[in-house]
């Protein structure tokens, strides 16, 4: 996924849908202070992983187009509780307006860069790459994408339009996996890939001996997993899915899949705990 052609467009909208749902026809109570410069200071109250600085520095620029944003770690860095992110300087009124959408943003993202580079992290003495899911919060896809990609993850399939996952439901509907198989090869085109779930080792021959060079190991046991890598031999790419934590990635890793999937990198996300601190201009 190339963030740098497809980012600019999506923060745009995601700030746009932002501020019109806090905002609304106006901040009322930004109207009890003065209109005159001042700083804030964002400060960490943990440990993380930095992300989201683009869509916090569009909040206050959409408020303030003179606001200036002067940050002193970047998307990706490690921060430390107590640390001073940035620095603002902006009329008062929209310190205070674009303040708490910035900050959604600034933790929701976080939030997913850090607890990728927590399983990251787990596996790192194997060869298995963490994968993102389409569990995602709504209208925030690319976003939460982009935090994964942060945390050390890697991106499946942005949508149902660049990639063909078949899955049990495909499989019954289609009358076997070698028959949806042979659907989905008659549909791909360019740098669309085709994924096959199999729940069983048996599926798991079926779909190598048709020609699937991506599988999906749905909710296997580690040594169902173990046997699978013994049986595929390097001919596909293997990829663990369900239910994985924590406490179970180092396991599946070590089994010598190729990648785990996990949909709580998105869907289950703590966000993390900053602080915009008002100072004196």
């Amino acid at each position: 996924m190339d963030f740098n052609i497809q980012l600019g467009a999506e923060v745009e909208r995601n700030v746009l849908m932002a501020l019109a749902e806090d905002i609304g026809s106006g901040d009322l109570t930004a109207l009890l202070t003065p209109s005159k410069q001042a700083r804030g200071i964002v400060i960490t109250r943990e440990d993380a992983v930095l992300c989201g600085t683009a869509w916090f520095n569009a909040c206050f620029h959409r408020i303030d187009p003179k606001a200036k944003i002067v940050w002193s770690a970047h998307d990706g860095d490690l921060i430390t509780a107590g640390q001073a992110l940035c620095e603002i300087t902006a009329d008062t009124r929209a310190l205070l307006t674009a303040e708490r959408s910035a900050l959604n943003f600034l933790q929701l993202l976080s939030g997913t860069a850090t607890t990728t580079r927590l399983f990251v992290g787990l596996v790192s003495h194997t060869k298995a790459h963490i994968v993102d899911t389409r569990k995602t919060m709504p209208g925030l896809r690319l976003a939460q994408k982009y935090a994964v990609h942060c945390g050390g993850g890697y991106n499946h399939r942005i949508g149902l339009y660049d990639g063909i996952l078949i899955k049990e439901n495909h499989i019954i509907a289609a009358g076997g996996i070698s028959k949806a198989y042979a659907q989905a090869k008659q549909l791909v085109h360019g740098e669309v890939f085709i994924q096959v779930e199999v729940e069983t080792l048996d599926e798991l021959e079926e779909a190598l001996s048709c020609g699937a060079r991506m599988i999906l190991l749905d909710n296997m046991t580690l040594d169902q997993m173990r046997e699978a890598v013994a049986i595929n031999k390097g001919r596909a790419k293997l990829e663990a899915s369900g239910g994985v934590s924590l406490e179970t990635v180092r396991g599946v890793a070590e089994t010598g899949v190729d990648r785990i999937s996990i949909g709580g990198l998105t869907k289950d996300v703590r966000a993390i705990d900053l602080s915009l601190r008002h100072v004196e201009a």
